[in-house]
């Protein structure tokens, strides 16, 4: 699977990736080498990573689907119990 950015995201990690080469490194690079680096890591990294992701997101939601009845349960016929607790705290009032 191809990992495409957008523009603007790309121009974003191409200055960030610049930043660090000098404030790291100690050289610095141009537009077109940070460029070519991002594009190296998106596809030899990227997949990597992505696949991490959907993997733990796959692993959340299945813990959240096993835990379903605990999340997202109604308790069922409920109205004779409510009723006969306001009974008796209006006998006892």
């Amino acid at each position: 699977m191809e990992i495409t950015l957008a523009k603007d995201v790309e121009q974003k990690l191409s200055v960030s990736i610049k930043r660090y080469v000098s404030e790291n490194l100690d050289t610095d690079i141009g537009e077109l080498q940070s460029s070519l680096f991002l594009q190296f890591c998106l596809e030899e990294i990227g997949p990597a990573v992505y696949n991490q992701a959907i993997s733990d997101a796959q692993t959340y939601m299945q813990e959240k689907a096993l835990d379903m009845e605990n999340n997202c349960f109604a308790a069922e016929s409920t109205y004779w119990t409510r009723q006969d607790k306001k009974t008796l705290s209006r006998r006892k009032g």
